[in-house]
């Protein structure tokens, strides 16, 4: 048997559960656990008393119900109507909508046990590896790095649409200063915040589905009546690269899945600031069971309007201007004789790409907060501040923000598919490892013939469901820059951004195992009912009824 130096997760689950209510330090795996019944309750673990609980219920919930609308929707949507075709994009949104639900749904079950910072990292790191904790939390330090100057330097694009006489430098600098100030102080404020603007997002998303209903019916200045004409001239789908017949078509519909996984990234992420989420055992998995409606009601209602109003061979589906003159609502609404949608757009989209950056931020130092936890990041990130911020994290993560001051004004359009793609890959490995964690958790369920009846959630479809995603992500993974390996088609930057991930995250695994010489945490040995007493023995207060006009409130 391993030790517990080695392996801190067995080390954890050596520990017999304290009969007696005094506090159990669990230094091994970087957490203190306690059974004391204090005024915190459902609460269990010493890490809440540096993080501050402040994100609310309402918070949580529209941070879920917004995640995935940002850019993604708004802008990449018309290049993936441009290369799948009506029909192909609406399909490719909807399975991988269902198989992001399946992920989300596994993540906060997990969560739900163990609700501490980090997210996949710390079950990864107590019923997979230790290993694989590090190598993820580190991949997901790397990414987060990669998407804040891109996010600032998307925020300045955005802003060009309006006025192009201020250098972008300075829009990086003061969204920029927005962002640390947001992270700085009570974790509440970055939770009103997104708030805010995921209420934005959503009403700009309805109020473009309105809108695009009523184009396609002929109620529009012109009152030209669409219907699906454009399902039948230009098509269904499109022959992508010009490769003619249905394997032209088939390519095209399967360049689209990459361009959805972009615009499904982070929804997972309503798990990592678990240890600062009031009641996460209650609030998470209720976000997480929304997605579904979440999923149908925005994208694949958004998605299916879309193609409807655009035609695929819209030469403006192709631009790379990076504000809301590539929208494909924007285009049905110009095309349509309707002049004030654009700003309005614009506006919402940059709501959207700085809320992306901030949630960046959050998650991204949550990460590094919770490696230097378990030890595998220096203990300096652990350091938090008065309001409960672990600032060291945040200000660490902030400074790669001025790699945003490198981008050229001309270029920083032009990279926003190779960014989607090294976007989709990193998003790519970490639905896959969670997927992974998630089977070796059920599968350690049963071989302590542990009913799933005691976790503090159980998720649906499982353990199949799982297997499904962990299957599709896995080939879409390999397959994401399949174009780079046809005829005449290569390209070094595509090359890289679809597939340095994977070299990256398993040099991070072995590296790590060769060097502290872990090993896996055996199906035995989980801490599953360690974990589960923990729960018990700290119950969260039952939910407040709703009363009055909160009854017809169907958001939070």
């Amino acid at each position: 048997m391993v030790s517990s130096v080695n392996n801190p997760a067995i080390a954890m689950a050596e520990k017999p559960p304290s009969l007696e209510k005094e506090p159990m330090a669990d230094v091994e795996v970087g957490i203190a656990v306690t059974d004391e019944k204090d005024d915190r309750p459902g609460e269990g673990f010493g890490e809440v008393s540096d993080l501050k609980r402040g994100l609310k219920q309402r918070h949580i919930q529209m941070i879920a119900l917004a995640g995935t609308i940002g850019t993604g929707l708004f802008l990449s949507s018309g290049k993936a109507i441009a290369r799948g075709g009506p029909v192909g994009t609406v399909i490719a949104y909807t399975v991988v909508g269902l198989l992001v639900s399946t992920i989300v749904f596994a993540i906060a079950e997990l969560s739900a046990l163990v609700p501490l910072s980090g997210g996949i990292i710390r079950p990864a790191e107590y019923f997979f590896d230790p290993a694989l904790g590090f190598a993820q939390g580190w991949n997901t330090t790397y990414a987060t790095a990669m998407l804040l100057p891109s996010e600032m330097v998307a925020c300045a694009v955005i802003i060009r649409y309006w006025t192009e006489q201020v250098n972008n430098a300075v829009w990086i600098t003061i969204l920029g200063f927005l962002l640390l100030v947001s992270n700085m102080f009570f974790v509440g404020v970055y939770g009103e915040l997104e708030f805010i603007c995921a209420i934005l997002k959503i009403l700009l998303v309805v109020g473009s589905v309105i809108m695009g209903i009523v184009v396609d019916l002929g109620g529009g200045p012109k009152g030209h009546r669409l219907g699906f004409q454009y399902w039948k001239n230009p098509g269904p789908f499109v022959q992508y690269l010009g490769i003619s017949g249905s394997w032209g078509q088939f390519l095209g519909f399967w360049r689209v899945m990459g361009s959805a996984v972009y615009s499904f990234s982070n929804v997972e992420n309503i798990s990592v600031a678990a240890a600062e989420t009031e009641n996460p055992r209650r609030n998470i998995p209720k976000a997480a069971k929304r997605v579904f409606v979440r999923v149908l009601l925005f994208y694949i209602t958004s998605m299916f309007v879309v193609s409807l109003v655009v035609a695929s061979n819209d030469p403006g589906l192709s631009k790379s201007a990076g504000d809301a003159s590539a929208s494909p609502f924007v285009l049905a609404a110009s095309s349509s004789g309707i002049h004030v949608v654009p700003s309005i757009i614009n506006a919402v989209v940059l709501t959207s790409a700085w809320s992306a950056g901030n949630s960046a931020m959050l998650g991204g130092s949550r990460v590094l907060y919770g490696l230097a936890r378990e030890g595998h990041a220096p203990k300096i990130f652990t350091r938090t501040s008065r309001f409960g911020i672990p600032y060291v994290a945040v200000l660490s993560i902030g400074l790669f923000m001025v790699l945003g001051y490198m981008t050229l004004e001309d270029s920083a359009s032009t990279v926003f598919d190779w960014f989607q793609d090294l976007v989709s890959a990193a998003t790519y490995v970490h639905w896959i490892i969670i997927a992974i964690v998630y089977l070796r958790f059920y599968y350690g369920c049963k071989k302590q013939n542990i009913s799933r009846d005691e976790l503090p959630w159980k998720s649906p479809f499982q353990p199949y469901a799982t297997w499904v995603a962990l299957v599709s992500f896995t080939i879409l993974l390999l397959t994401g820059g399949y174009t780079v390996f046809l005829h005449g088609e290569w390209d070094a930057e595509t090359f890289v951004s679809n597939y340095f991930n994977i070299p990256l995250i398993f040099a991070l695994y072995f590296g790590y195992k060769v060097f502290r010489k872990t090993k896996m945490v055996s199906l035995e040995e989980m801490p599953i009912r360690r974990f589960i007493e923990i729960y018990q023995d700290n119950p969260e207060p039952p939910e407040e009824p709703k009363k009055g006009w909160r009854k017809l409130n169907i958001l939070w």
